[in-house]
């Protein structure tokens, strides 16, 4: 059985800086192995909570460089490879991550590679295998991820983004879609996805399930239960939000 582990669900300054909601990562778990997306602030601190072994974590995944997303890179890397004593771990992320650095120069040389991501691409690490999207409209590089399970599914995560139409297309494959969502209403030049964009991605696709999360202050306020519970009996698809803390087993 594959798992993922929300660490965290926060999105958004306000609620990241006031930790309304954590600002940690998100694991995936296939067979014995653990990959990480995304460890914005406080990940190291929810994986000595959640007691998650950190030889196990051997692919961290960057969709993009901002705060939330990158901020405890660099202690992950000298955490899972115990200060550089022993050499662990692939790391996948844009360009311009690289170049901005996120990750300490000094700190390269701890990792078994760094692999740069580029549009539509596959990737492999055994046990893992994705491809990411085409960039999305976001304000830096970024790609969202369709995850290849051994249970013969496919799990997408649809990073921070402002909708344009050919999402859709992009995650026709997933039965599972982790989608952040934070906004509850768009706003006029913020690149996020709300609840009226994701009503308009869902009634082109139709996954099994679809798991909302990395929640801003105005879908806090709304109540991401209650958003989840009315969409899916709206779009009639299995909607759930997500909480810091919450596992949800592939089968």
């Amino acid at each position: 059985m594959s798992e993922v582990l929300f660490l965290g669900t926060a999105g958004a300054r306000y609620v990241v800086a006031k930790q309304l909601r954590a600002s940690a990562g998100t694991l995936l778990k296939v067979e014995n192995d653990l990959l990480l997306l995304d460890p914005g602030p406080g990940t190291l601190v929810y994986l000595a909570k959640y007691k998650i072994p950190l030889e196990k974590i051997k692919v961290i995944v960057l969709s993009h460089q901002h705060l939330d997303h990158s901020s405890d890179l660099n202690i992950i890397v000298d955490a899972i490879t115990e200060g550089g004593f022993k050499k662990r771990g692939i790391l996948y992320l844009p360009e311009s991550a690289l170049k901005e650095p996120v990750l300490l120069s000094y700190l390269h040389s701890y990792l078994v590679k760094i692999e740069i991501l580029k549009a539509k691409t596959f990737y492999e690490a055994l046990p893992f295998k994705f491809k990411t999207t085409c960039k999305l409209n976001h304000s830096v590089e970024t790609y969202g991820f369709l995850f290849f399970l051994p249970e013969n599914k496919v799990l997408g995560f649809l990073s921070d983004t402002g909708y344009f139409e050919e999402l859709s297309e992009e995650f026709k494959e997933v039965q599972i879609l982790v989608v952040n969502v934070v906004r509850e209403k768009p706003l006029d030049g913020v690149l996020h996805l709300s609840i009226p964009d994701l009503k308009k991605l869902l009634q082109k696709m139709k996954p099994e399930t679809v798991i909302l999360t990395h929640f801003g202050m105005t879908m806090l306020k709304a109540n991401p239960f209650k958003v989840a519970q009315n969409l899916s009996k709206e779009l009639k698809i299995k909607i759930v939000a997500a909480y810091d803390g919450m596992k949800f087993v592939i089968t």
